[in-house]
């Protein structure tokens, strides 16, 4: 029963994943007008639903490369604790419409009840695979997006703008489905890991593979959350951030696509798909003008960003001490 508990959370948590972050892939084409918000929802959907499908790296990371919780009830404790401090995490920033990372909301509750209960952390894979990509996917969406936005401006600085921005508008079709494929790649991947988690603790499965009815779960879910919709995230990263015109839209969703498959396929990395779609935002804005990015709006990102690791830790590790006097 506890199995079934610590399963079922996972996918609780999957679909808060699914509507927190849908304005991921598409905010900027429905700002832009490149894609009406039913369509985009339904395109979304149906990109996450594929690309949970399309590879393993980052659950088998996620599911053995954090933390190594005891076999049996205790086990599933420290995952149940983990997983609901990342839901409430995930609940609050929905709440106030900030564009945090669940991925790092899920390691950071993991972290903390892996802490709370002197359970093995593997401090080395977070540093190698979640502490470095986390500072350095951000850097790297921000820097290839400003650059490659200075590319477009420079080809088409001759071209009409409206037929410029038409073409750039159905190009946001592409890059937007890459974009929701790309989360759908990291973003199910890290629940399918969890799972495995929760099955090796309660004597299920051996291993790090992820058994074929675990992908099929995960993925379905989170597509259900996307479809759902995240529209309170979706209005700060769409306009709140900067005001898009189709081709930034564009070089934002295409940059962040990219940094997405690289580090799922090339190192198994974790990163948040929110860092990197909001830093690409911020790059090709601000080939406008610096002043034409709110950064005011962009500090309150950064800070939900450094805040989501230690207070999801915290509210799982509280959890967890709540919980351990009934464990065995």
């Amino acid at each position: 029963m506890l199995v079934v508990v610590v399963v079922t959370i996972a996918l609780v948590f999957d679909f808060t994943n699914g509507f927190h972050d849908a304005a991921n892939a598409i905010a900027t084409s429905v700002s832009t007008r490149a894609l009406t918000p039913r369509a985009a929802v339904v395109l979304a959907a149906a990109m996450n639903l594929l690309g949970a499908l399309l590879g393993t790296g980052v659950a088998e990371t996620i599911g053995s490369g954090i933390i190594t919780p005891p076999d049996g009830a205790h086990g599933l404790g420290v995952v149940l604790a983990g997983l609901i401090g990342a839901v409430v995490w995930n609940l609050v920033t929905w709440r106030l419409g900030l564009p945090s990372s669940s991925s790092h909301a899920l390691i950071g509750g993991l972290l903390g009840a892996g802490v709370a209960s002197a359970t093995d952390v593997h401090w080395t894979v977070i540093a190698e695979r979640v502490a470095i990509p986390m500072v350095a996917s951000p850097l790297v969406g921000f820097v290839l997006a400003y650059g490659l936005m200075v590319g477009v401006l420079w080809l088409f600085r001759a071209s009409p703008f409206h037929r410029t921005m038409r073409r750039f508008r159905l190009l946001q079709t592409v890059s937007a489905s890459a974009m929701a494929l790309g989360h759908g790649l990291q973003d199910a991947q890290k629940t399918m890991g969890v799972i495995v988690l929760a099955l090796v603790a309660g004597g299920f499965h051996e291993g790090s593979s992820i058994p074929l009815w675990v992908k099929l779960a995960a993925a379905v879910v989170i597509s259900a959350g996307t479809y759902a919709g995240g529209w309170r995230i979706m209005r700060t990263l769409g306009r709140r951030v900067i005001e898009l015109d189709p081709a930034r839209g564009f070089v934002a969703e295409t940059v962040a696509a990219s940094v997405l498959y690289t580090t799922a396929y090339l190192f198994h990395a974790p990163i948040s798909t929110t860092h990197t779609i909001t830093s690409a935002i911020m790059g090709v804005g601000s080939t406008r003008r610096l002043s034409a990015v709110r950064w005011g709006v962009a500090g309150n990102i950064v800070a939900a960003w450094v805040l989501t690791i230690p207070a999801a830790a915290a509210v799982a590790a509280g959890l967890y001490l709540v919980l351990a006097p009934v464990l065995p």
